[in-house]
């Protein structure tokens, strides 16, 4: 039983990719692919925690409204949870599982290839015993199986995946950072492979578009930050709008922009990337913001940031010589599922109303 304070994971072969392999080779914990990306989810999240024991229960499941849950990182931290690294091959297959239940092939990918990419970082630097691709950990919030709001979190170094459910809605995935260090490979048998190379190369592209008074507009910073403004903040939050709006574009512009946009919307799922753009365009694409900071040469340090209503993307590329990605998409109003488990809890009370006044 789980008690009421504690309810209460591609590049080149490598170990994580064998993880990968493993996941994909049998397919018994996989909810049939039909199901909505609720219910698959769901599914997969009771199938892994039926193969935790006590102990792991105890060390990777907590109450909804635990601080826990929102004290997310991407950086190396000591982390609580269930560690891949300590999982049986039916764990790891069930955790596999759930990851897959919410995950686009392109996201669920990006996510084995950030654990790869830690290896790979630990032999670059020859340290391999403080770079493991298996240190990365699960946790769930709530209980999956009893109607209510609950959450799950995939993290470790360079990934932070948040989920939240409740009842027939399409669950929140935000926040979603994904990082890579290197960003391009520099050496070995993984040289040259480069994990969120779109993201930088779709930004490129779009300014390459543009006109020498559109980029006045759009570069807003002569200089890019260090990291991502939003950090690891549990609301977030980064003030007014700063670069060109994206009505203000033509049409080809426009398209490399939304081709942008959409490869971060489909890490997730595709009825979840879509419910999301539909919320994206019913806030207004007129009200839309790409920004760049930095400079525009390849190999020096840049940053850019899409901005509008509900949504924010930031993706930094200064540190290590311009070699180490981090990126992150946030959601102003539903990070965590904070509207969502909103109007959960209003239409439970409004129901529970509805029945009351019937007696």
């Amino acid at each position: 039983m789980l008690n009421n304070q504690r309810f209460s994971m591609t590049m080149g072969i490598s170990s994580a990719l064998s993880l990968v392999l493993l996941a994909v080779s049998t397919g018994k914990t996989t909810p049939p692919p039909s199901l909505d990306t609720g219910s698959r989810m769901q599914a997969a999240a009771e199938g892994y925690l039926s193969t935790l024991s006590g102990p792991e229960l105890e060390q990777g499941t907590w109450a909804l409204n635990a601080d826990e849950r929102f004290d997310w990182h991407f950086v190396p931290r000591e982390r609580y949870g269930v560690r891949i690294k300590d999982m049986t091959s039916e764990q790891r297959v069930a955790a596999h599982a759930l990851l897959k239940s919410v995950l686009s092939s392109q996201g669920y990918l990006k996510t084995a290839g950030v654990m790869q990419l830690e290896g790979v970082l630990g032999r670059i630097e020859g340290r391999p015993e403080r770079r493991d691709p298996e240190d990365y950990y699960f946790n769930v919030f709530g209980n999956p199986a009893d109607g209510s709001g609950w959450a799950w979190r995939f993290e470790g170094h360079h990934i932070s995946l948040n989920f939240t459910a409740a009842g027939d809605d399409l669950p929140s995935v935000t926040p979603a950072f994904f990082g890579s260090n290197p960003h391009v490979v520099p050496e070995g048998p993984n040289a040259g492979q480069r994990l969120l190379g779109a993201e930088e190369e779709l930004a490129r592209e779009l300014m390459s578009l543009l006109d020498q008074e559109q980029l006045q507009v759009t570069i807003f910073e002569d200089e890019a930050p260090r990291d991502i403004f939003t950090g690891n903040s549990r609301e977030a939050s980064i003030g007014n709008y700063q670069g060109i709006s994206i009505v203000s574009l033509t049409d080809e512009q426009r398209g490399a922009f939304m081709q942008l946009l959409e490869e971060y919307l489909h890490n997730a799922s595709h009825d979840v990337a879509h419910a999301q753009m539909q919320r994206i365009r019913e806030a207004g694409m007129d009200n839309l913001y790409f920004g760049w900071a930095g400079s525009m040469e390849p190999g020096e340090g840049h940053y850019y940031r899409i901005h509008g209503p509900t949504i924010l993307i930031e993706y930094d590329n200064v540190q290590g010589g311009a070699n180490h990605v981090h990126s992150v998409w946030r959601d102003f109003q539903d990070d965590f599922g904070a509207d969502l488990l909103r109007r959960h809890y209003e239409e439970a009370d409004h129901h529970q109303q509805d029945l009351n006044q019937r007696r």
